[in-house]
Parts: C-alpha cells; structure tokens; sequence
C-alpha cells in the first residue's frame, strides 16, 4: 500500500487530537496522505483549521458554517460567521462545511433558517469562486437544487439516495466517500455506483472509524481497498484518481 491518498475532509481542530494532534497528523503524512482538508464548522473552527493551514503547507482549510447550529444561532453571530468567511476567503480552498440538515432539524423554522443561511453561505462560494463543501443530511436534493449552477461543489459523507446521487453527478460535482464504506452496506452501494472521476474519499475524523475509537486521517487508507473490491478496480488506480479529483475539486 506504498500510494499516496488525500483526505478530503477532516477535523484535526477537535478536542479529541489535543492529546497527540501533531503525532497524529504526522502518522497520516507518514503512512501516505500527502494531503488533508481540514473544514471548519463555526467561528472558532474556521480561525483553527486557518492556523492549522498556516503551520503545515500539507494541510488545507475551507471555512464552514455547520447546518446543526444554525436553528439555535442568533443573527449575529451568524452574520459574524459569514463575515468571517469573507474576511479571510484567500487563506481558504473552499467554503463549507455548510448546507441542510433535516435529520437532527425536524420543525419548519428550523428548516427554513437554514435554507436561508445556506442561501448566504452559496452567495460567498459563488461570489469568490470557491469549492462549496457540502453537509446533506435528509436535504441532499434540495441541497442539490440550491447548488446546481456553481462550478465545484462536493457533497462531503455522502449518504443519500443512489437517485439523487446520479443527479448530483449529472450536474457535475462531486461525491465524497467517507470511511464508513468499510462496513456500511449502503455506503458500499454508494461507491460501487459512483462513476470514479467523480469520487473523493475522507474520514471525517474524529468520527466514522473504519476501526476501534476515533478515526484519524491515516485510516483514509483504509477506504482504498474497499472501494477497490466494490469496484473491480486497482487499489493504485483508486487512490490516484480520487487524489486528482480533490485537486480538481480544490484548485489545487
């Protein structure tokens, strides 16, 4: 397994690395991933993943506004997010986490809050030309609607349904596939259907750990001969294809 990976989504910045976070991270580096994307959810996870970005040239940030906190997140504060992500767009390869999260908001306000904020967060995407990151959760095709027109959108652990998927693929962007394919059935269905220029992988970490515990961005590896399997592809083919299209989807 001597091929290099990215991890296209991560959060390094959370408290469960402040114990080891630069061991971490350089295991990752050490075990083949070349580069990690680390994605902000809020105001101090936007200024955290920026100076994770500016002490590691292989560690890229997007600025994010996360849909869970935005039933419960006054307009200030919201705006103070949003102004943030503006202020300091150049430092980052793309905006999000952001988007629609109906699994864990179930009322009607709630819901329409964050299709007004997300709104907001598409117009600086498009506005500074930048990657949109994706978080669909029971909203994938409204998410997919609101976005159909920007150039580089990637819908971060996906799970939706393989119809919507197709849909999102037809439009052009692109589908991440998170760790969890090594034992979810309906993620393995995921990628055994997703064309391969359209797919990214991730861990998500600290969440979703392919093994025991938290997840880290070492086990994006992990992920590689699964898909493999899934697809009747090699191993090496899976790992640079994935790797080019996260610098397409990026820029970088």
């Amino acid at each position: 397994m001597n091929y290099e990976v990215i991890d296209s989504h991560c959060h390094l910045d959370f408290p469960k690395f402040n114990k080891d976070r630069h061991e971490m991270i350089m295991r990752a580096k050490e075990s083949g991933v070349a580069l990690m994307i680390n994605s902000g959810i809020d105001y101090k996870t936007n200024a955290n993943s920026l100076e994770l970005a500016k002490k590691y040239d292989f560690i890229h940030a997007t600025l994010g506004l996360s849909p869970q906190m935005v039933p419960e997140t006054n307009d200030e504060k919201i705006n103070q997010i949003l102004a943030q992500m503006e202020r300091n767009v150049d430092k980052a390869i793309g905006i999000g986490e952001a988007g629609l999260d109906f699994y864990y908001c179930t009322d009607e306000a709630g819901k329409q809050k964050q299709k007004e904020v997300f709104e907001r967060v598409i117009d600086i995407a498009d506005q500074y030309n930048k990657t949109l990151v994706i978080h669909g959760r029971d909203g994938e095709e409204l998410a997919l609607e609101m976005t159909r027109d920007l150039d580089r959108v990637v819908f971060h652990c996906y799970g939706g349904s393989i119809e919507t998927m197709k849909d999102i693929v037809d439009a052009g962007h692109y589908v991440s596939v998170p760790t969890l394919v090594c034992f979810s059935e309906h993620h393995k269905e995921i990628a055994k259907n997703l064309p391969l220029e359209n797919m990214l992988i991730e861990t998500d970490s600290p969440y979703l750990s392919p093994r025991k515990g938290r997840n880290e961005p070492a086990f994006v590896k992990d992920s590689v001969p699964v898909i493999s399997q899934l697809k009747g592809i090699d191993e090496a083919e899976i790992a640079k294809a994935t790797m080019q299209n996260t610098r397409r989807a990026f820029e970088l």
